[in-house]
């Protein structure tokens, strides 16, 4: 009877191959954990009491500043540090709380060994200079917080809603914005029905036999 067991004279050498590969991924992971540590001395100097604090948690690093530092702080990441990536701009609402809002900064440099967070809390009264000078991706960043929060940004050249109607009287990130939304006069739009999440609370119908049933949205409540 044929021999039918698959041969495995070649496994030998795909294990080589393996053994060989490890110590390139091993050598190069640390180079993959490098944090921004190296740069906040620099920082430091540069905006001396402007720093409130600083924070490090496994390995991330965070300065919070005063409002008017953070305009030197963010073209000094850019500038001299080489922060060429502004990954995200958000936002908190401390309800309750002077200042109410805070501006959190997500910054990169290009080979994505060094991360970097800078937050600065805003008054309601206040608004935050732009960053679209330094990074055009600031553009949309800002209009979204200004949009959600409320929170406006001075010297924009085209601060206007994104993802809300021009007019729409709210600002849906508040807090003291209702989860079941308010009721708003909707301009004229090409909807031909009821939008899967107008309304609300927004629910899941677990058990449906769909995923398009099962999925959020508005639903009476018994």
């Amino acid at each position: 009877m044929p021999n039918t067991q698959p041969k495995t004279r070649n496994a030998p050498s795909s294990r080589r191959t393996h053994s060989l590969r490890l110590p390139l991924i091993t050598s190069r992971f640390p180079l993959l954990r490098m944090s921004a540590a190296a740069d906040i001395p620099a920082l430091r100097t540069a905006l001396g009491e402007g720093i409130l604090s600083e924070n490090e948690f496994r390995g991330e690093n965070t300065l919070n500043l005063s409002l008017e530092a953070l305009p030197k702080a963010l073209a000094f990441c850019k500038d001299k540090l080489n922060y060429e990536l502004l990954l995200d701009i958000s936002s908190l609402d401390h309800f309750g709380e002077d200042p109410r809002f805070e501006m959190v900064y997500e910054l990169a440099s290009l080979d994505d060994k060094r991360h970097l967070r800078l937050k600065a809390k805003v008054s309601e009264d206040e608004s935050v200079p732009t960053a679209t000078h330094l990074w055009e991706a600031a553009d949309w960043h800002e209009r979204e917080v200004w949009d959600m929060m409320g929170i406006p940004f001075s010297g924009h050249p085209n601060l206007k809603r994104i993802l809300m109607w021009e007019g729409y009287p709210y600002f849906p990130l508040r807090k003291d914005f209702p989860l079941a939304g308010r009721p708003t006069d909707m301009p004229d739009v090409a909807f031909t029905g009821v939008a899967p999440l107008e309304g609300g609370p927004f629910v899941t119908a677990p058990g449906a036999e769909t995923v398009a049933k099962r999925e959020p949205r508005a639903r009476h409540q018994e």
